[in-house]
């Protein structure tokens, strides 16, 4: 993975000496919160209903065992004792002390971490297929690319005060686990003739006004990407809205303007920058790839998995946790953070140092954060695997359930965000627990859940097969689902059921949904997602109010 080099480090110095000083001045009153807002934002800091929140940035989603040892070393030393792993592959500390932050980024930067550019209006933290480097699938590794973009978006001095927060997900494989087409730029790699290049997606974004992006380009050569990167953001910064924050996004410019005008505008706009900025020098990309070296797997051992898999516990996780990995004799181990009855995304310092004892030991010293808020170790080889079972079940992390029911993607919601309007943690630690009493997730099969607590969408609820989405209604909590959403290469976005439940009515609404599904699918081939595009939501409809109340909400 990439390792930073003498300038990163400087770099690093010189802007945490800065915000400390930003610190002390606020903690003397030298800075009002209002001036000090900005500031903060800018490293990484928000100011959420109980404390600080302080966002550390996980670059597409790669670390290794010496930077998830510090990640645990700060939740233990300036936290409660864990860590909460988002949508964008970051993770965020709920409960720093606002003197302890410049601390805590000193220590990030001693590996290499920073919180740069995870809050504000600006280019934030790349995202990118948590299987990268790994994955059957897979044309290319994104992850050189998705460095190159780290590199040119950090402290980019024409896109740090945006119209709005601007979002860039990139993935190399043809089946997308990166929900590129809602990101506001995304990245597909693709090949013509031979040559590696990418489908460019603009435009795709979720909160208030959810929208899929749009193909601007069907090929991009590699060796453009940069520059056509910088013309879309600078076609971008020119017109997106400044009047409106609801109305600030670029899938709105887009929306707005036409997707021909703007390709126009991206196009003439990248004549000109190709013109004064003929991309990066290969030798620039060369060093980049170079840190993105592909492990010496060792040959062998393919059979231990088959005869583990004689322990139907092992078997069970075995079926739902590991995916293809590209040698035969390795596998990709996703583990859960969503224990039955836990906060999706959480870990505590403990299991991180587990996780990276287990990284170190048998994955090759590779940990990747998935947008599902799990942790993927993506190089274990299939001898291990018992092993590293073994070990995850003694820590709590051997939950079989990746891509079921209860691996639920939430927000934090009202138990900590300042924005939300109704409660997230809550409705998705129920809704596993009663999905696990139930035991029939195994027999639903693969079905995405995502719990939003506020019309942001940070949930990702509209492109879950099941959305929900947590409003505030006159002073009580009220849920809508919405159904049919999708976050893979056939992106869709979730139609709304009908009106929405009260807190204490949307975990058995959600099971009605399910018992719904299983009546009528064809057989157990056929998912969630396929008997819904098959039947349409009247059977579903019906399932949550009833055949007197589906014509109401119609």
């Amino acid at each position: 993975m990439y390792r930073y080099d003498d300038f990163d480090a400087a770099f690093l110095a010189e802007r945490n000496a800065q915000f400390r000083a930003q610190v002390e001045r606020r903690i003397d009153g030298s800075l009002t919160e209002d001036e000090f807002k900005p500031l903060r934002l800018m490293n990484g800091l928000y100011l959420q209903l109980h404390a600080y929140m302080l966002r550390v940035a996980i670059p597409y989603g790669s670390l290794d065992s010496v930077k998830m040892r510090k990640l645990a070393e700060l939740a233990e030393k300036w936290d409660k004792g864990y860590g909460h792993f988002t949508t964008r592959q970051n993770i965020q500390y709920n409960w720093p002390k606002l003197p302890d932050v410049p601390d805590m980024l000193d220590s990030l930067a001693e590996v290499g971490m920073h919180a740069i550019q995870t809050s504000g209006n600006t280019i934030r933290n790349v995202t990118s297929d948590h299987f990268a480097g790994a994955a059957a699938d897979e044309i290319a590794d994104p992850r050189p690319y998705a460095e190159l973009i780290r590199q040119w978006s950090t402290d980019h001095p024409e896109f740090q005060f945006l119209p709005r927060k601007f979002k860039i997900a990139i993935t190399g494989s043809p089946n997308d686990r990166a929900v590129t087409r809602a990101h506001d730029i995304g990245l597909r790699m693709v090949e013509r003739d031979g040559e590696p290049g990418f489908e460019v997606i603009v435009g795709g974004g979720l909160g208030r006004t959810p929208m899929i992006g749009k193909v601007i380009r069907d090929f991009l050569p590699e060796g453009e990407l940069l520059p056509y990167l910088e013309a879309i953001v600078h076609v971008y910064n020119r017109y997106g809205r400044r009047d409106n924050k609801y109305k600030a996004r670029i899938k709105i410019t887009v929306h707005e303007a036409g997707l021909e005008t703007i390709r126009d505008e991206v196009e003439e706009a990248f004549l000109q920058t190709r013109a004064d900025f003929q991309g990066v020098d290969e030798r620039v990309i060369a060093r980049i790839r170079e840190r993105f070296v592909t492990p010496d797997f060792v040959a062998g051992g393919a059979e231990a998995l088959e005869e583990a898999k004689a322990d139907p516990v092992f078997r069970a996780w075995a079926d739902t946790n590991l995916a293809d990995h590209k040698h035969p004799d390795y596998t990709i181990v996703t583990v859960s953070l969503k224990a039955h009855g836990q906060t999706p995304g959480d870990a505590t310092a403990e299991q991180m140092r587990v996780l990276a004892d287990l990284a170190e030991r048998y994955g090759h010293d590779e940990l990747r954060i998935s947008h599902q808020q799990n942790v993927i170790l993506p190089h274990v080889r299939k001898a291990d695997l018992a092993t590293v079972h073994a070990e995850l079940k003694r820590a709590g992390l051997a939950t079989a359930n990746v891509g079921l029911a209860s691996d639920i993607i939430a927000c934090p919601g009202m138990d900590y965000c300042a924005l939300a309007t109704a409660r997230s943690i809550p409705v998705a630690t129920q809704l596993a627990e009663r999905i696990d009493a139930l035991r029939i997730e195994h027999e639903v099969g693969p079905l995405q859940v995502k719990i939003s607590g506020c019309i942001n969408a940070c949930g990702h609820h509209h492109v879950g097969h099941i959305g929900i989405l947590g409003l505030d209604r006159a002073g009580v909590e009220n849920y809508q689902i919405t159904l049919g959403g999708d976050a893979t290469e056939t992106a869709a976005i979730g139609e709304r059921a009908g009106p929405g439940f009260a807190y204490d009515e949307i975990v058995p609404a959600v099971e009605r949904l399910m018992l719904a599904y299983l009546e009528n699918r064809t057989d157990e081939g056929e998912g969630f997602l396929e008997t819904y595009r098959r039947l349409g939501a009247a059977p579903f409809k019906e399932a949550l109010y009833g055949p007197e109340k589906r014509k109401d909400a119609a």
